[in-house]
């Protein structure tokens, strides 16, 4: 049975690939600050829903928009990634756990506020951290490729802290949250 337009909802803003069909960006569902509209953040959610991510990934260090995952019954977790925090102790945290998602094949959908050059420059330190782009220039060359535009400072600074950061892992106590479907989903993972 086909399905009309607004079941379907709408693509996310400035959704992009960065690992085809597995991972995915784009700015937080509805947008952000004085340009958030309830109606486009539920009808991408939607979109997001019926596209069959795993989870979506929340970077943004305010916990918005995570009742309205569950409320559409999308799986979600909450890494807040603020400019505050270290970035060494953040990402050596997410990274590891980003990496099991994507070992275990999940779809992912992550989101800041903003496509900005902190979460590309988050993207880039993972593909260099991974081993799957071993050269911070390189990274950086193929997420300015991804994105089709030039990354400043900031970006290209978290890159580098990736980059270095390659094959350590640091875990300090949970800083993440997780939905109530994703943790079922965890707990079904490890009873396989």
């Amino acid at each position: 049975m086909a399905k009309g337009k607004w079941a379907q909802g709408i693509e996310p803003r400035h959704f992009q690939w960065v690992i085809g069909e597995q991972l995915a960006i784009c700015e937080r569902p509805g947008g952000y600050g004085t340009n958030h509209r309830r109606v486009r953040r539920q009808e991408e959610i939607i979109w997001i829903r019926e596209n069959d991510f795993a989870f979506i990934i929340s970077l943004i260090p305010s916990d918005h928009n995570l009742h309205s995952y569950d409320e559409l019954g999308l799986p979600w977790k909450h890494w807040p990634f603020s400019p505050s925090m270290d970035p060494e102790i953040s990402l050596g945290q997410i990274y590891p756990e980003l990496r099991t998602l994507m070992e275990a094949g999940k779809k992912i959908l992550m989101h800041a506020d903003e496509v900005s050059d902190r979460l590309a420059g988050f993207i880039g330190g993972y593909v260099a951290w991974s081993g799957m782009v071993s050269e911070p220039d390189k990274a950086i060359i193929v997420i300015e490729r991804i994105l089709g535009r030039q990354m400043g400072p900031e970006g290209r600074s978290l890159i580098t802290t990736g980059a270095a950061m390659a094959g350590q892992v640091f875990v300090p106590p949970k800083l993440v949250e997780v939905s109530a479907a994703a943790a079922e989903d965890s707990v079904s993972a490890d009873e396989d």
